[in-house]
Order: structure tokens, then sequence, then C-alpha cells
């Protein structure tokens, strides 16, 4: 949708309405594009604090110990 910047004024929260139900609205000075007016995306979920509990993974012993030689070969070939 294409709206002159006097009309999104007088309308800026019918437009607002629109861009968030995942419409474009582009707005114009005598004509010709100027800005874009679109939504936002959906706030992201917000991780849990202890959702990694010690018994849903397992750190092996030896998880920072080198690499075997031929795995490093291949790393750097």
């Amino acid at each position: 949708m294409k709206v002159n910047i006097h009309e999104a004024k007088t309308n800026f929260s019918k437009l607002v309405d629109r861009a968030e139900a995942g419409e474009e609205i582009i707005i114009a000075r005598s004509g010709k594009a100027v800005a874009k007016l679109i939504g936002l995306d959906p706030a992201k979920v917000l991780r849990e604090p202890g959702s990694a509990k010690s018994d849903a993974i397992f750190v092996a012993e030896d998880f920072d110990a080198p690499l075997p030689e031929d795995l490093l070969r291949d790393f750097h070939s």
C-alpha cells in the first residue's frame, strides 16, 4: 500500500495496525517513495533459566582433551 505523508500522519494508528498484521506501507512525498512502514517479527521466546538441568546434558570428562593426530592432520589439510 502506498500513502502520502499527510494521509500517513492522519491515519498513523490504522497504518501501524496494518503493518503489524503483515502489510507493507510505503510512505511517499510528492509521489516519490521515501519510507517504508513494516511490522516487527514477534518477540522471541525468552530462554528459561535452568532449562539445561544436569540430567538433560552430558559432558564427557575428556571433552577438552587434545584431538587425535589423524583428526588434526585432516583439519589442517
